[in-house]
């Protein structure tokens, strides 16, 4: 799927571990988890809503569209 999620990105630039952004978000650990490395299938917009609250950003911060030729280069690394 070449939509990349950036949130390891985000959260090393607001210098926040994972465990406290799922704790102030309101979701599990294990669902932040799942989010954070691309494995999720959808996420909620009131659940992207509160992380782009929470960190200070916006949808496009955290959510990139890559081409399927860049995304399997970015795979392959």
């Amino acid at each position: 799927m070449p939509i990349v999620v950036n949130l390891d990105v985000m959260l090393a630039r607001r210098k926040m571990s994972l465990t406290e952004l799922s704790e102030k978000v309101g979701i599990t650990i294990a669902n932040m988890s799942i989010l954070k490395s691309g494995k999720a299938k959808a996420v909620r917009f009131s659940t992207l809503e509160e992380i782009c609250k929470v960190l200070e950003c916006q949808p496009g911060d955290i959510l990139e569209y890559l081409s399927e030729v860049e995304y399997r280069k970015l795979m392959r690394e």
